[in-house]
């Protein structure tokens, strides 16, 4: 069975409503995925970031299928992973809120050499080349190998700092 196919099942799946519930009261960290397939650049809020391989160094998230941004990123070779703190809070609020010119203000964003926004004074990011998109549900599942990074402020092993959490 191809990755992208769901097994139909005679047990009925949980409702929405309850695993959303579920989901919800889970803490993700909250990263920036930005993108630019040739159309212009996108920018899209996600939870869903985490690390699955160190060597290759690969990555994975998803975006739903109905984001405004699942057209480029899906047409996109390449894309950046913007990691953030509570001092990216802007910059969160920039990728989550629908129909605003995400680029509109060019000092807080640029291109690197190989074309892929990326924005300034986030605590990190990782530019990536896309291996793999598997469609799963209504959610596109996408793996990424790190080519390039930049750390603006790093974290103390074993100290807490300013994390920047989703939970409910």
């Amino acid at each position: 069975m191809p990755a992208s196919e769901v097994k139909e099942s005679a047990t009925p799946s949980l409702p929405a409503e309850d695993f959303k519930a579920i989901v919800r009261g889970h803490p993700g960290g909250v990263s920036l995925i930005t993108a630019d397939a040739g159309d212009g650049p996108v920018a899209l809020t996600v939870t869903s970031v985490a690390s699955i391989s160190v060597d290759p160094p690969l990555l994975v998230f998803s975006i739903s299928a109905l984001s405004s941004a699942a057209k480029v990123l899906t047409g996109a070779n390449a894309l950046v992973v913007h990691s953030l703190d509570a001092h990216d809070i802007e910059v969160a609020k920039l990728g989550a809120i629908n129909g605003i010119d995400r680029f509109a203000q060019a000092q807080t964003w640029a291109r690197l050499a190989t074309g892929e926004p990326v924005f300034d004074r986030v605590r990190a990011w990782v530019s990536c080349e896309v291996i793999e998109r598997v469609q799963a549900g209504n959610s596109i599942v996408f793996v990424a190998r790190a080519l390039e990074s930049h750390i603006a402020r790093d974290m103390t092993l074993g100290e807490a700092r300013d994390a920047l959490v989703y939970h409910n």
